[in-house]
């Protein structure tokens, strides 16, 4: 990368850490193996004051996902398992509540999110993964949909993986990992033990932000229980270089094959789209044409994380930037990292979503409060026959791009509503959850 980009993606951070009030952050890219840009902004703890450095640990929250998708693909070549078998199979008393059918979900809909169980209340006491299927079997819901019908994340039908590898194994799920993923890569520093996190060195303090406007707060690192499977792992940008060379040096690494290139190849093929020009993979969401090339990627955040990894296959970049403060989008850092490293402007983004002139009833459909059970309560309502929405107490002002689809105004978030018999939308999805709407 020549300095003046350089010069330019440190300004854009700089600029980005300051609007949202990001304690501190650190970046890397790297092309074809080769670090060529790595730098930590701003303070891991604002009591000391302490620098953020490359390789400051952070949490990588659900950018886990991806890790656990590619310890079942090891598993798919070495014939251990195939992503077409039943759940059931290997987990023979699993049973989803509600009138979702066991023999349909496939271990597929649990890696793309489409298994059709809509997000469910989070218990994080549980630590034993037998103990998350008596919890998922006795809870009573409606199903979204059939399998594969609908996208929606749910943690707990993606934590059920980790009790598929634990089956195929006979071995925990954690020690697997670290033996197969974390030490092959040589990801020193990477960990899903908050033991071995309190004896480290150079770790961020997490942060989280309770409103606009209020003073940023120490929070304390959350222990996710059995949700490790999807967002555990504790890692730093270096160590994310490493992991982010399988998918761009087909599956190796330093020369030593870690999993079989095509299958990582099908994380990044499109199952369900998400937004007009993205689409969800395997603990994957890819972008197919951005400039020519590929965007692949994943985010993640927890009470004091904000993260997103992801690579450019065509080009073998590799680009991860983590923060230590919760409900920041630092994808907008990930995406002007790419840009830099591809010589593009590094405020460019995608194209918007286009201007739709919604009707009155186009609108009053779409109005109502839809929720889960895991959070994330939204209120569709208008005001002077402009729609708004009300997002955990914040509103924010939002345009139509199509007759069931909103956008944010301020971030360009698209909202897709979705319709059954009933005049009003039965269902928004709020970035890749899925909220019903309340029946008044």
């Amino acid at each position: 990368m020549n300095l003046a980009l350089e010069s330019k993606l440190d300004a854009y951070v700089e600029a980005f850490m300051e609007e949202h009030r990001i304690p501190g952050l650190s970046l890397a890219i790297s092309r074809d193996g080769q670090i060529m840009y790595q730098k930590g902004f701003g303070v891991r703890d604002l009591d000391t004051r302490e620098p953020v450095t490359p390789e400051t640990l952070f949490g990588i929250a659900s950018v886990t996902k991806s890790f656990t998708a590619v310890a079942i693909m090891q598993l798919v070549a070495a014939g251990k398992l195939s992503l077409d078998d039943p759940v059931k199979k290997y987990i023979p008393s699993f049973r989803p509540g509600g009138q979702a059918d066991p023999e349909k979900i496939k271990i597929r809909h649990l890696l793309s999110h489409t298994s059709g169980v809509p997000p469910l209340l989070r218990r994080e006491e549980l630590t034993k993964l037998n103990d998350h299927l008596e919890y998922v079997g006795a809870l009573a819901y409606e199903p979204l949909g059939e399998p594969g019908e609908y996208i929606s994340y749910c943690n707990d039908m993606f934590l059920l993986l980790g009790a598929i590898i634990e089956r195929v194994t006979g071995r925990l799920y954690r020690r697997y990992m670290t033996n197969q993923l974390l030490e092959p890569l040589e990801m020193h520093r990477s960990t899903f033990s908050l033991e071995e996190v309190a004896r480290l060195d150079d770790v961020s303090v997490p942060y989280v932000q309770r409103g606009d406007g209020n003073p940023v707060e120490k929070a304390t690192w959350p222990t996710l229980g059995n949700y490790e499977v999807g967002g555990g792992i504790r890692s730093n940008v270096v160590d994310l270089m490493k992991y982010g060379q399988l998918f761009v040096n087909e599956g190796c690494y330093e020369n030593k094959e870690i999993a079989s290139a095509a299958l990582l190849r099908t994380m990044w093929q499109p199952v369900h789209k998400v937004t007009r020009n993205a689409w969800y993979g395997y603990a994957l969401k890819m972008t197919p044409d951005y400039e020519g090339v590929t965007l692949v990627e994943h985010g993640g955040g927890q009470p004091g994380v904000s993260s997103n990894f992801g690579f450019v296959p065509e080009k073998g970049l590799v680009v991860a930037v983590l923060s230590n403060l919760d409900n920041v989008p630092v994808r907008n850092v990930w995406l002007a990292a790419v840009n830099a490293a591809m010589g593009l402007p590094v405020e460019q983004k995608e194209p918007q979503e286009p201007t739709y002139e919604a009707s009155k009833d186009e609108l009053e459909r779409l109005v109502g409060t839809y929720r889960s059970a895991e959070g994330g309560d939204l209120r569709i309502f208008l005001r002077d026959g402009n729609p708004v929405a009300d997002v955990a107490g914040a509103e924010f002002e939002l345009r139509a791009s199509a007759g069931d689809t909103l956008v944010f105004v301020q971030g360009e978030m698209p909202l897709r509503f979705f319709f059954k018999a009933e005049r009003q939308a039965w269902a928004a999805l709020l970035g890749l959850r899925m909220l019903v709407r309340e029946k008044v």
